[in-house]
């Protein structure tokens, strides 16, 4: 289905000069000829880009009605009479590209909304855009072309980078972040961390969690995810690194460049993990172990032991990914022998 314009305002019609500019590729077709969106294989039509990135589509590339595909050259040939093909080397990211590029991110609207509560020494760059309810607290620093949403809430001595985005209803205090951060809603950062020690007559006695978050410069963090303020040093995301929606990182974990967390994962506090980790969905990582550059988590894994650099580890407890199949294949085995003896009784 084409994309709806009551959400998305297009800066289509575009030409395919363009386009190609945007997705890094070529076409041998009119570069004056003009598309205005982008869409699905199985719904663009003449007028609209479509892509192709996974072989288990080439039926729908088939018939599809698309003025054009963003495809690889290897599969290039396969694309039907009428479309032309833009050849780039990696089409999923060149797609992308095309498509910001007709549905760029919403404009700023700099200014600020009457009902915003802001502390009188907080300082706020130029062209930046405070919501509606949003609250920004004493000493707070917030950097040129950032956007505050609606009902957010910037806890004092908060420091944003320029360009930060945050969207409605999430809070952030004991911060700093840096350039090109997104919160998107209902995020949580910097909130006290699960800190506590037992008392000898079985109460439980909150440590002082004294530490802060600092978030590299171009994060996400997912809608309802959570990154508690270290203890007593700092929790730390490293830049570039995205949370998905409904992530928690505990206090004092430390993240390196790139990482990929996603929904539903856990991390306990004093992880740290290295460049390029990705951890995949409803993943638990126990406190103060280690996790190398490179290393990949499937999912549902629980990860209870350090992990070497570009290892892939899977299960729970979580066994490198070659392991774990030879393991299964081994557990299989003795089932149906089992079985086979029972039978043969």
């Amino acid at each position: 289905m084409a994309v709806d314009p009551r959400f998305f305002a297009s800066a289509g019609p575009l030409s395919l000069t363009e386009i190609l500019a945007a997705a890094g590729g070529q076409c041998e077709g009119d570069p004056a000829r003009r598309f205005t969106g982008v869409a699905p294989l199985q719904s663009a039509g003449p007028d609209e880009v479509s892509f192709l990135d996974n072989r288990k589509y080439l039926p729908s590339l088939a018939e599809t009605k698309a003025g054009a595909v963003v495809i690889a050259d290897a599969l290039a040939r396969q694309v039907p009479p009428g479309t032309l093909a833009i050849i780039v080397q990696a089409p999923y990211l060149a797609f992308g590209r095309v498509a910001r590029l007709f549905h760029p991110p919403a404009a700023l609207r700099p200014g600020i909304h009457p009902t915003a509560v802001i502390a009188v020494d907080a300082v706020i760059g130029e062209g930046c855009e405070i919501g509606p309810y949003a609250v920004i607290g004493a000493g707070a620093r917030i950097g040129p072309g950032c956007m505050i949403g609606a009902h957010a809430v910037i806890g004092d001595g908060v420091e944003l980078g320029e360009g930060c985005r945050l969207h409605p209803h999430c809070s952030i205090s004991h911060a700093v972040a840096g350039r090109g951060v997104v919160l998107h809603p209902g995020a949580r950062i910097g909130q006290e961390g699960f800190g506590f020690a037992a008392t000898p007559d079985g109460r439980f006695e909150t440590m002082p969690q004294l530490g802060r978050v600092l978030l590299g410069d171009f994060c996400e963090i997912g809608a309802n995810s959570c990154v508690d303020r270290g203890s007593q040093g700092d929790t730390v995301i490293g830049p570039g690194s995205r949370l998905d929606n409904l992530v928690q990182v505990g206090h004092n974990v430390r993240t390196g460049r790139g990482c990929i967390l996603v929904g539903q994962a856990g991390i306990a506090g004093s992880a740290l993990l290295g460049d390029y980790v990705q951890v995949a969905a409803q993943s638990g990582i126990a406190g103060h172990i280690e996790i190398g550059s490179g290393a990949r988590i499937g999912a549902q894994a629980g990860v209870m032991n350090d992990v070497p650099a570009k290892t892939d580890v899977i299960g729970s407890p979580a066994w490198p990914v070659r392991e774990f199949w030879r393991a299964i294949a081994r557990l299989r085995k003795l089932g149906s022998a089992q079985q086979d003896e029972g039978k043969a009784g």
